[in-house]
């Protein structure tokens, strides 16, 4: 027996190789959760200028059509108060006369308390004079009358006092949506300054530079656009004397008919651009409508004002009103709006430049109209 052990073939060892697969998974493993904790902590990548120039413009354009929903929130709540305080006003002089009209009721049914009520019949027995029964009953038929009219009279009063209860509900729901809008729309304005402010305040002082250099040459080709503008008009006007010579025609070039209508729009527009002149250095305020700071749309719409023009609060109204003016065509004193959301504007003043209150940070002053997209231009009158 111990000879034929001797002979036994060995077991094969296959388990020695399970702690070598267990190592290298374990590996594996190991790598791969370093290179995704190394991918995850990776930072972002850093956006250039160029991309925080083009957001930050976006943001103060965002914070433009927002302040332009709360100019027109405040302005829709601003009329609606108004209302509801002459309802209310109302509602209380209705009641006045219900009140009135009530007393006068009240007065008639203690009378006819405190004097009993007989039958005709036994009136006209019981009377001593027959003929004072008649006149008697003729007065009460006119006092009978009189209670009439007093118990229609309340009925009215008491009708429109209902309705104009009505009336003062309903407009004081109104009311409230507005303000509701309205603090939805500061909220919004004060979020987009903010994300703006937030993302220059995280610049380099390097970085800065480099965006102000962005700035300096978006504002040289905008005044080169405005050069080119300026020398098309001038070319034009001259042509149009030329013409107007030949002709032997005036060489009035205002709007409307006629010396007299060309005159008064040139002088409106003078006034116009002095006002806008005036206010040059004013810091811009988003909702201001000056006199001490404006929002663009306050500035164009005070500056119509002072010309004897009343135009609407909002760019979105503004942009409505008088007639629509071709770029080329442009005069000063009309209005020029910009991008597509018809967020801004400005007072064209001639050669191609505006007078505007830009955004916040900024005060009141002149720029090429080619600084921001155009979206169109008005004469107000």
């Amino acid at each position: 027996m111990p000879a034929l052990a001797s002979h036994r073939k060995p077991r094969p060892r296959v388990r020695s190789a399970a702690p070598v697969v267990g190592l290298t998974s374990a590996a594996l493993a190991t790598v791969t959760l370093l290179s995704s904790q190394s991918a995850m902590a990776a930072p972002a990548p850093k956006p250039s200028i160029e991309d925080v120039q083009k957001k930050v413009d976006d943001l103060y354009r965002q914070a433009g059509t927002a302040t332009q929903k709360y100019n027109q929130a405040k302005e829709a709540a601003d009329k609606q108060r108004t209302k509801v305080d002459t309802l209310l006003e109302d509602v209380a002089k209705r009641t006045a006369k219900l009140n009135d009209a009530r007393r006068t009721l009240g007065n008639y049914a203690a009378a006819q308390y405190r004097d009993g009520a007989l039958a005709p019949t036994a009136t006209f027995f019981l009377a001593d004079n027959p003929q004072s029964f008649f006149d008697q009953t003729h007065l009460m038929n006119r006092m009978a009358d009189r209670q009439q009219q007093a118990v229609d009279e309340f009925r009215t009063q008491q009708a429109k006092a209902s309705k104009q209860r009505a009336q003062a509900v309903e407009s004081l729901e109104t009311l409230t949506e507005s303000q509701t809008a309205l603090r939805t729309s500061k909220q919004n304005v004060q979020n987009k300054l903010t994300e703006a402010r937030t993302l220059l305040s995280k610049l380099t002082a390097e970085e800065k530079a480099r965006l102000a250099e962005l700035e300096r040459k978006k504002e040289a080709e905008a005044k080169r656009k405005a050069e080119e503008l300026a020398k098309k008009q001038a070319a034009a006007k001259k042509e149009a004397e030329r013409k107007a010579e030949e002709s032997g025609g005036g060489t009035e070039t205002g709007s409307g008919s006629g010396s007299d209508s060309g005159s008064s729009a040139s002088t409106k527009a003078e006034k116009v651009l002095a006002f806008a002149r005036a206010q040059i250095g004013k810091p811009y305020v988003w909702g201001a409508t000056g006199p001490s700071s404006y929002d663009c749309s306050g500035l164009t719409q005070a500056a119509w004002k002072a010309a004897g023009v009343d135009i609407p609060r909002t760019t979105w109204d503004q942009v409505n009103v008088g007639t629509r003016i071709a770029t080329a065509d442009l005069q000063p004193g009309d209005l020029v709006f910009f991008y597509d959301d018809i967020s801004h504007v400005g007072i064209y003043k001639g050669d191609g430049m505006m007078i505007h209150a830009p955004k916040p940070g900024a005060n009141v002053r002149e720029e090429s109209i080619y600084y921001m997209p155009i979206y169109g231009s008005v004469r107000p009158a």
